[in-house]
């Protein structure tokens, strides 16, 4: 006998479909501290969703060895002054570990630092990601609508959010052309 999968990946909706689908949504509130521009942070509706992640956990906790979690997260397209909507960004609890991301839609960038260096990389349909371990990795919503991109990575991996500021030294800015702009936090 041959079993269907629990999980389908609807190339339509850009979303997982099926049993075992979880989700989290991150909201304006969720995100203070993480845009330069408070006032304009501060005139957000608190319960604005800025992302949402879902994910098929494979019934495993975070920590378990050797599993692996598939996820999509969907960020939303704005601006907070003049800075684009992004994802609070992280480590990896267990530094060492890696990650990828796969671009489903729409175009962002994916902001990387390790050792205080960082690298950008264009998203978009169909690009491929490697995160090294010991990296600080976020994504920015540059584009009009919603950036999507899937995601594998270990059980054992975690989340440590450290401070905006030691992982990401830069932001990503839109001038008043309209084009990005990388900038320091200083």
């Amino acid at each position: 006998m041959i079993k269907k999968s629990d999980v389908i990946y609807n190339n339509k909706t850009f979303k997982l479909e099926g049993s075992g689908i979880q989700e989290k949504k991150t909201r304006a509130k969720d995100l203070a501290g993480y845009f330069s521009d408070s006032a304009a942070y501060q005139a957000l509706d608190p319960e604005t969703v800025m992302y949402r992640v879902e994910y098929q956990d494979n019934n495993l906790t975070e920590g378990t060895p050797g599993g692996l979690y598939f996820g999509i997260t969907h960020l939303y397209p704005g601006v907070v002054g003049k800075e684009y909507y992004l994802t609070k960004g992280h480590f990896h609890a267990k530094r060492e570990t890696g990650e990828y991301y796969f671009g489903l839609q729409g175009r962002g960038l994916l902001m990387m630092t390790q050792n205080s260096e960082t690298r950008l990389e264009e998203v978009v349909s169909g690009s491929v990601h490697y995160i090294p371990g010991n990296t600080a990795h976020r994504l920015i919503n540059t584009g009009t609508e919603v950036l999507s991109v899937s995601a594998c990575w270990q059980t054992e991996s975690g989340h440590d959010y450290a401070s905006p500021e030691e992982m990401f030294p830069q932001r990503v800015i839109c001038d008043a052309k309209g084009e990005r702009v990388i900038t320091s936090n200083e």
